[in-house]
């Protein structure tokens, strides 16, 4: 999660999915974002969809119904398409409307070791489902100065809502820097001052600007299946070692 877009949210929930599908370890990514990205970036074709998690959230449909295949046998979608956009105005309607994803996702969690949800940029209901229904927040941030803004109010004041009135189980797994480059010292800087603010919060796993990545969901794969030898591929297979490890 961030409400800041082209932060790399979409790139790391298929990729750290991938990464975990790769470790055997059974896998659902959930797009949750009405652009669909993570839907068509795993190869999954959005004209005539259907159903998609709008028809399992809004549309009474099973959710097994909606789960589809992917190009990694562990790793299962359930996809997301434009339809997506009405449910934002559609669930302030609806009874217990926070907690629509959980309780859709309840009868398929137990068959799979993670649950990932690609959120949309922004704050909305749809980002407030996904915190409801989740155990831990993983935020993407952009090595650039104007995504600090807004990062100490995400991590401490809606975390900490959402912890205090929906979910209490709810935490920050951890901040991942993405699209770094090392040569510049900005980028270094704002490692340097994200670590500060934010220690032990902060994932040692650094995603770098890559070709490679931003090739591959062109491709419909995960970088790994695009080009396993590419930085890219390499970081995003050492955050899932992270991940893994991460005591719960």
């Amino acid at each position: 999660m961030n409400q800041k877009g082209g932060v790399g949210k979409t790139t790391t929930a298929v990729n750290l999915a991938a990464g975990l599908a790769l470790a055997e370890r059974p896998t659902l990514l959930v797009d949750l974002d009405p652009q669909g990205n993570a839907t068509t970036g795993l190869g999954v074709q959005k004209t005539g969809l259907h159903p998609t998690i709008y028809h399992v959230l809004l549309g009474g449909e099973a959710t097994e119904k909606a789960i589809r295949a992917t190009c990694l046998p562990g790793l299962k979608l359930l996809p997301a398409d434009i339809d997506l956009v009405g449910a934002e105005i559609e669930l302030v309607g609806v009874e217990r409307r926070e907690h629509q994803l959980r309780a859709v996702l309840e009868p398929v969690a137990a068959s799979y070791d993670y649950v990932v949800i690609d959120c949309p940029p922004s704050l909305g209901l749809l980002t407030i489902n996904a915190l409801v229904a989740a155990d831990r927040v993983l935020v993407p941030l952009q090595c650039e100065f104007y995504a600090l803004e807004g990062l100490a109010h995400l991590l401490k004041k809606t975390v900490r809502l959402v912890r205090e009135k929906l979910n209490p189980g709810l935490d920050v797994l951890g901040i991942v820097l993405t699209m770094f480059d090392g040569r510049t010292s900005l980028a270094l800087q704002i490692r340097d001052e994200v670590n500060r603010y934010f220690p032990g919060q902060v994932f040692d796993t650094v995603i770098p600007r890559n070709v490679r990545l931003t090739e591959a969901p062109s491709h419909g794969k995960p970088v790994m299946l695009h080009d396993l030898k590419s930085s890219g591929s390499a970081a995003y297979l050492e955050l899932t070692r992270e991940v893994l490890n991460h005591d719960y």
